[in-house]
């Protein structure tokens, strides 16, 4: 699936509140992702949750993906 483009991500942050979740479960995975990396040291139980984080981001983003082409392959309300 093509990324989406910078403009439709605009639009869709402003008046999609799916989008909206959606973009923000993303974000709180980023920041987690990047508390976990700065640590000098990653135990086994950090690295386990790395990998779910990474996965749970890559989720969200594929639906964010797939409700844009949703949005925009509807037609439009009347």
């Amino acid at each position: 699936m093509p990324t989406l483009t910078r403009e439709i991500r605009e639009q869709l942050l402003t008046y999609d509140q799916e989008f909206q979740k959606l973009s923000l479960q993303h974000s709180e995975y980023e920041v987690r992702l990047r508390q976990i990396s700065q640590s000098p040291y990653l135990n086994l139980e950090d690295l386990q949750q790395e990998a779910t984080l990474k996965k749970l981001k890559l989720q969200v983003k594929d639906a964010m993906e797939r409700h844009a082409a949703q949005r925009l392959h509807s037609p439009p309300a009347r």
